[in-house]
């Protein structure tokens, strides 16, 4: 069981290391591509709409400090390839996704020639691509290209913008690794999301429906932000989206604390402590509604502000998970385990910036990988926790049955005790009623077997209590049950039996017992039974067959001993009184000696 419940953490393993490796390809930016930032590689000027495209030249651009006024005006972004020793065609220019109406890219050719593409909101056309990237493909022309130009209307902020410059051939390779890297996170993400919410379900725990709903959250972004709902969607494109991207964003991070928390509602955990970090969750979730609806203003600012709550939420989570952990909780354990790396991944990304790193893919590639491995790891802990959760029922279930099977039996003989043997004959009698069968109870008590006790030792007695009980076990079988219902005494029933084969088999038991050879232990002394027979037509309850074998045998041991005494009634009505006893039905044996 250990190997099977181990398979989905090497599964997760080696899932993590795959994406891992496709997002270090993606990472690994291929020689000739080129970041542009500004006051770095590129110049900016700010003008109102109503400048045309073609006047590109007529605007004075400046390449120091920060362009002001723009959100409500068009940014424009030039690029100068002379300077940066790119001086040839097969270029592209990769821009990352971000909040504006219209993005138009002008390619300037060393003869004069500009060549304009164009994208806006709710319409990439074939620029888009996986991974959040808008693409522009410089057209093939004899003379070199030399300028790059990008004018954006409404931007929300400059410090969102993303660019890179590599070959065409580049391009289309890192398209290619991004597709894949991006598609195998979204569906382990929605794999693990449906098996965690069927999970939840199943075993009725509150955190893995937050983890379910946090694993669906990130799917949501993920697909938002590589634009891969673009294929289906296409109207999408542009500043909804991204609007979108921020508020699941901020709801997942809220929705991974919550989970967090719930599962360690039994670990020790200050309750203080769990609702300041539920607090700080709930206030980032919240803050995702109007950093998702502002289009203007000093975006940037909030980010940074937002970053420092989430290192808080991250640090407090943290001290959770620990605090757990040193008081033994196994589901502290597991988050820790699996929020490692996301929370590594979280607080470096807002400590460093990456975003120029993968391919332009930056830190939300990043953080979608580390999303699918914390995804993957808990419902595999969670997995394993359910296997040995259940090992452990069946366990105990196997256990509370074997108890019930002891309380069931006789320790010294094996056969069923009293409370055996009423569990046992319910059955049959209710058969027999229903099919209007005798039923016969048979109650035979050892002769004298206090004596053989006094005698011989109780170990003796034991023994020959053993070498009964295995003589009178013979008899069990589909319409007769057998057990010894207290001291030297037994009990055996059987269904369907009446006139003169029931009083061959009586016989047949005491002639049975009286042959047992206890010679080893008793030298010659015989040990006989008396056998007292309830048999009534149809068959009744068990506690008045008992009353009339009990009655039977009475009559049996003050006959003599070692004989059988047999009582016939009818199965309605009260049970005979003692005075009866020498009914016509009673057939005393001539006694035998001993």
């Amino acid at each position: 069981m250990a190997s099977v419940t181990n398979r989905p953490i090497r599964m997760c393993v080696r899932l993590l290391l795959t994406l891992i490796g496709a997002a270090a390809l993606c990472g690994a930016v291929p020689a000739g591509a080129t970041a542009l930032r500004i006051n770095e590689s590129m110049c900016h000027a700010v003008s109102d709409f109503d400048v045309s495209d073609g006047e590109v030249e007529t605007l004075r651009f400046a390449c120091v400090g920060s362009p002001t006024y723009y959100q409500q005006r068009s940014l424009w972004l030039r690029t100068d390839l002379r300077q940066l020793g790119i001086a040839r065609g097969s270029v592209a220019l990769m821009v990352h996704n971000s909040r504006f109406d219209r993005l138009a890219v002008a390619f300037a050719y060393a003869d004069g020639e500009v060549r304009w593409q164009q994208v806006h909101q709710g319409d990439y056309g074939l620029h888009w691509r996986t991974g959040g990237q808008i693409v522009f493909e410089a057209p093939e022309r004899p003379a070199p290209l030399i300028a790059v130009t990008m004018r954006f209307d409404r931007l929300a902020s400059h410090e969102l913008v993303r660019a890179h410059l590599l070959a065409r051939e580049q391009s289309s390779m890192q398209s290619a690794g991004m597709a894949a890297a991006v598609g195998a996170a979204l569906t382990l993400l929605l794999v693990s999301g449906i098996y965690g919410l069927s999970l939840a379900i199943a075993v009725r725990r509150q955190y893995l429906a937050w983890q379910a709903a946090w694993a669906v959250a990130m799917l949501l972004w993920g697909g938002l932000w590589s634009q891969a709902h673009l294929g289906l969607f296409p109207s999408l494109a542009g500043t909804v989206s991204a609007q979108i991207c921020t508020f699941l964003a901020c709801l997942a991070i809220a929705l991974a604390t919550a989970s967090a928390v719930t599962a360690l509602d039994r670990s020790g955990v200050s309750r203080r402590w769990r609702m300041l970090t539920l607090g700080l969750g709930l206030c980032i979730g919240l803050a995702g509604i109007p950093l998702a609806l502002i289009r203007s203003g000093d975006i940037g600012r909030w980010a940074d502000l937002l970053g420092l709550v989430i290192l808080g939420d991250l640090a407090a989570v943290a001290i959770c998970l620990v605090w757990g952990w040193r008081h033994g909780s196994a589901e502290a354990r597991d988050f820790a385990a699996a929020w490692g790396l996301p929370m590594a991944v979280l607080a470096f990304i807002n400590l460093v910036d990456v975003e120029d790193g993968f391919w332009g893919g930056g830190s939300k590639l990043v953080v979608l990988v580390a999303a699918t491995w914390q995804a993957l790891w808990l419902v595999a802990a969670a997995t394993r926790r359910v296997a040995h959760l259940r090992i452990e029922r069946d366990q105990a279930r196997v256990a509370e049955a074997q108890a019930q099977e002891l309380a069931r039996r006789d320790p010294l003989t094996g056969l069923p005790n009293r409370r055996g043997f009423i569990e046992s004959v319910t059955p049959l009698l209710n058969r027999a009623q229903s099919n209007q069968l005798p039923a016969a109870l048979f109650v035979i008590d050892i002769d004298r077997f206090k004596s053989i006790n006094d005698v011989y030792g109780h170990d003796a007695g034991d023994v020959v209590l053993c070498r009964i009980a295995r003589r009178i076990a013979r008899w069990e079988g589909p319409i007769c049950t057998v057990a010894r219902l207290g001291g030297e005494e037994f009990g055996l029933l059987a269904i369907g039996m009446e006139g003169i084969a029931l009083d061959r088999f009586a016989e047949n038991i005491r002639r049975e017992i009286a042959a047992c050879d206890h010679s080893e232990i008793l030298g010659e002394r015989v040990v006989t039974a008396s056998v007292g027979v309830a048999e009534v037509r149809p068959a009744c309850d068990f506690q008045r067959l008992y009353k009339i074998a009990d009655d039977a045998l009475y009559e049996a041991k003050h006959a003599g001993r070692n004989q059988v005494v047999l009582q016939r009634h009818a199965g309605a009505g009260p049970a005979p009184d003692v005075p009866d006893r020498q009914s016509k039905f009673s057939r005393p044996r001539r006694p035998v000696d001993i």
